[in-house]
């Protein structure tokens, strides 16, 4: 695993009985009890109510958010990856990054029916720094899990790891280390951004960059799909730190801009 200090949230849920005092008073009959609540679900339906036009303000790594979205934590073909993150609030994004993420999914339920993708984390409700991450600002950035083959099978094993999957750790051929039956499905990587440019594009935005460790690249490029991705002009960033190169095996990056 990635040797880096990372924390991991613990969300404590408590619950409360209530108690009944006995006396000498007749039993009587007790009050149905209400189905358990749900938080997740709780926080999502609390903003379905929100019409208000999303704004992103300044850039992904220097911005704020205004009226943003937050994505169901599951769906048909995908889910996010982290209870604990979801119920912080990293789960928002700009209404345009939304809409064109769910279009995408939309389109992978008649292409890949029986798989399901991870989303990893977006930006805070109001956007502005989310640790760790550099960016994430604005409502413009979201992390998309690496979906996996188990022996050349696609296998979605690693989708409810939780925040430990970015600590997952793949060598320069998209082999998991601790596992070599695992490995990357570059091609459905390629496809997947694909997709999404298509359908930001049809919300107004377009993919202004995306990070994927730069050694996986080549193996990115070597397939159907992704002949056809470098062949579109998508940029992937050429310069990174090392800490930053080495965080980006495990899920790609993307970046949205607005079409002017």
């Amino acid at each position: 695993m990635k040797l880096i200090p990372i924390i991991l949230p613990l969300l404590l849920i408590q619950a409360c009985n209530g108690q009944i005092e006995s006396g000498k008073e007749p039993v009587r009959e007790l009050p149905q009890q209400k189905a358990e609540s749900n938080p997740i679900q709780d926080l999502y339906d609390q903003y379905q109510t929100n019409s208000i036009p999303s704004i992103s303000s300044g850039t992904v790594s220097n911005g704020s958010l205004s009226n943003g979205r937050i994505f169901p934590f599951k769906g048909v073909n995908f889910i996010y990856f982290d209870s604990s993150s979801y119920l912080n609030k990293h789960a928002f994004s700009h209404e345009k990054v939304y809409h064109a993420v769910l279009a995408t999914y939309k389109q992978f339920e008649t292409i890949l029916p029986h798989f399901e993708f991870g989303l990893m984390e977006c930006s805070n409700e109001h956007g502005g720094k989310i640790w760790p991450h550099r960016t994430h600002q604005n409502g413009l950035s979201i992390d998309f899990m690496s979906p996996l083959l188990k022996n050349g099978i696609s296998n979605t094993d690693s989708n409810t790891m939780g925040l430990p999957h970015y600590l997952m750790d793949f060598d320069e051929d998209g082999i998991y280390t601790e596992d070599t039956s695992y490995s990357i499905d570059f091609n459905l990587i390629a496809r997947h951004i694909l997709e999404l440019d298509k359908q930001a594009k049809k919300n107004g935005l377009k993919i202004e960059k995306v990070i994927l460790k730069i050694a996986l690249k080549d193996n990115l490029f070597a397939t159907e799909y992704g002949k056809k991705l470098k062949a579109s002009g998508i940029y992937f960033a050429t310069n990174l730190s090392d800490l930053i190169d080495s965080l980006h095996d495990d899920h790609y990056h993307v970046d949205f801009t607005f079409v002017k």
